[in-house]
Parts: structure tokens; C-alpha cells; sequence
């Protein structure tokens, strides 16, 4: 007779289809708008004549000196590294506890980080510098592009998402997640343009290199960390 804990629970989150692995296409689709949206800016080209138009009209809205900032600022931090680590932890503690599984750690360590690594090497290759900043806006003291909070929104969420499918966690848990990793990226990007914190390709290019991100993190899992982990069960076990 086996114990509860010897087998998954059941998954009851009939909103939650699947773990949210992107397809190739989207990491593909992701991958060449990072590119294409890269040189066009560098070269100084249709899409940084859009950013400062929609810069100039955010910043009439005057959000940032109004009494609404603090309404606006709060959906921006859906996308801030500490809140996102302190619902990954408690998720990851958790599962970790229920499940005696090092794998979703692993996961988390290995997405922060590619994240880290591939949005500052952007940040400080380019230099581009925040709405804020006047009159330059390829600098060295720029750090700007990609929006980090939208990237993390994408991938640290999505990863979120993929770890409450993964281990079955009740239904509404997995409902949660699942509308965490759609708005979240999604209201943080708006409240970052609105404030004038970021320019749209900011935000734009945040989310494909947090789709192509999310998409390596799970490619890893499925080459080397799940199977790793697996396979050391099955020598502890022999």
C-alpha cells in the first residue's frame, strides 16, 4: 500500500493546459525581433523616432509628479526581481519540502542566472539610456535596454507557472501562476512606459528575450537538469 506523498497529486487546474514551454516558433519569432529591433535602433532608425514620440506624449501625462505614481508604480514591481524571488521561494520551499526535489531550484538558479547574464550584457553593450535621460540616447552610462523587469516578468513567472503544472499543485495555484505569467509581464511593461521608466522597445524587447530565455531554461531541464536529477534518485535508490 502505498503513501500519499509516494505519488503526484492529481493536476485539478483545468486553466492550466500545459507547463507553458514555448514553442519553437515563439523562441525563434523572439530571437529575431532581439535582433532586428537591436539594429534598427543602433542605427539611429524608424523605431527610436517612435520611442521618443511616445515618450513625449507619456510625459505630458506628467504620471510621474502626479498623486497617481504610486498607483501606476506598484503594477511595475509584477516585474521586480525581489517580489518574484519571494513567491519563488516560498513556491520552490514548498514543493521542495512535499517533494524531496531539488528541480525546481535548479531551475530557478539556472533562469536567474541566464537572466542576469544576457539582459546586462544588452544593458551595458548597448548603453541606451533611460526617457529621463536628455539628449543621448546611446551612452556609455546608459542601462536601459532591455527592460530587466519585463524579462523577468516573462521568464521568472513563466517558470513559476511551469512548476505548479509540473508538480500538480492544486487547481487554483495553477490558475494563479498562470495569470501571474500573462499579466504580469504584460501590466509591468505599460506602467513602465507610462512612467517614462522605459521606452517601448525597452519593454518590447524585454519580453522576447524573456520568451527566448524561458524557452533555454526549459530545453536545459529536459537535456541535463531533470535528467541529472533523475538518475541520481535512481542511484541513491539502487
Amino acid at each position: 500500500m502505498s503513501t500519499p506523498s509516494a505519488a503526484a497529486p492529481a493536476r485539478r487546474g483545468p486553466a492550466v493546459i500545459g507547463t507553458g514551454r514555448p514553442p519553437w516558433w515563439a523562441v525563434a519569432v523572439g530571437a529575431v525581433v532581439t535582433v532586428l529591433v537591436t539594429i534598427n535602433l543602433l542605427d539611429r532608425g524608424a523605431l527610436e523616432r517612435m520611442d521618443l514620440r511616445v515618450s513625449e506624449v507619456v510625459g505630458d501625462w506628467g504620471l510621474r509628479d502626479s498623486g497617481a505614481y504610486w498607483a501606476v508604480w506598484v503594477p511595475t514591481q509584477a516585474g521586480g526581481r525581489v517580489t518574484i524571488l519571494v513567491v519563488l521561494a516560498a513556491l520552490v520551499g514548498w514543493i521542495a519540502w512535499q517533494r524531496r526535489s531539488l528541480v525546481p531550484l535548479l531551475r530557478v538558479l539556472v533562469a536567474l542566472a541566464l537572466l542576469t547574464g544576457v539582459v546586462y550584457a544588452f544593458k551595458y553593450g548597448t548603453g541606451r539610456t533611460a526617457p529621463a535621460y536628455p539628449g543621448s540616447f546611446f551612452h556609455r552610462d546608459g542601462a536601459s535596454y532591455p527592460s530587466g523587469h519585463v524579462a523577468n516578468a516573462v521568464l521568472m513567472w513563466g517558470v513559476a507557472r511551469w512548476q505548479a503544472v509540473d508538480f500538480g499543485l492544486p487547481a487554483r495555484a495553477q490558475r494563479a501562476f498562470w495569470v501571474l505569467s500573462v499579466v504580469g509581464p504584460a501590466v509591468t511593461g505599460v506602467a513602465m512606459v507610462a512612467l517614462n521608466f522605459h521606452w517601448v522597445t525597452d519593454a518590447l524587447v524585454g519580453a522576447a528575450v524573456g520568451v527566448v530565455l524561458l524557452g533555454v531554461v526549459h530545453a536545459l531541464d529536459a537535456v541535463v537538469l531533470s535528467r541529472f536529477v533523475h538518475a541520481r534518485g535512481r542511484r541513491t535508490a539502487a
